[in-house]
């Protein structure tokens, strides 16, 4: 059986860096979360504040990185547990993105709606860095609204 439980962002860096396919490990967030399948851990998910300025809207959480060994559900598991801490954040708005080749379908069987393609294909701007965090490669951007009851 799948649990979600905390994590502390340093732990959650080092299954990122083992495990995740095309991304580095994150540079910070406003938490992190695992799967653990019994005893075992199997995912982590990293969220904060959105990386488009124009989405940083104070309401708006990013999922930045959601990473599992391969672990039947536990991705879906985990946008679900980000979902939910962010509903008890008061958070409205849950944002995050696949690359265009991924098929998202962990994303929307966890009722993440696509936005369509977002960013660039290759950074740009004068802070170029030696690095690339994720392939050169266009983004799909999922969003998930939550409900709130005034």
């Amino acid at each position: 059986m799948l649990t979600i439980r905390p994590i502390h962002i340093k732990q959650a860096n080092e299954f990122i860096r083992n495990y995740h396919r095309h991304n580095l490990p994150v540079v910070g967030g406003k938490f992190a979360i695992s799967c653990y399948d019994e005893s075992r851990l199997c995912g982590v998910a990293v969220c904060g504040r959105p990386t488009s300025r124009r989405l940083d809207d104070g309401i708006t959480l990013e999922i930045y990185r959601n990473c599992t060994d391969g672990t039947y559900n536990a991705c879906s598991k985990l946008y679900g547990g980000c979902v939910r801490v962010a509903r008890a954040m008061g958070y409205e708005k849950v944002i995050t993105y696949t690359l265009d080749s991924e098929n998202g379908a962990s994303v929307r069987a966890s009722n993440f709606i696509c936005e369509g393609k977002a960013g660039l294909k290759y950074p740009t701007g004068t802070r170029q860095k030696k690095y690339t965090v994720s392939p050169a490669e266009y983004k799909r951007r999922y969003v998930y609204v939550i409900k709130t009851h005034n």
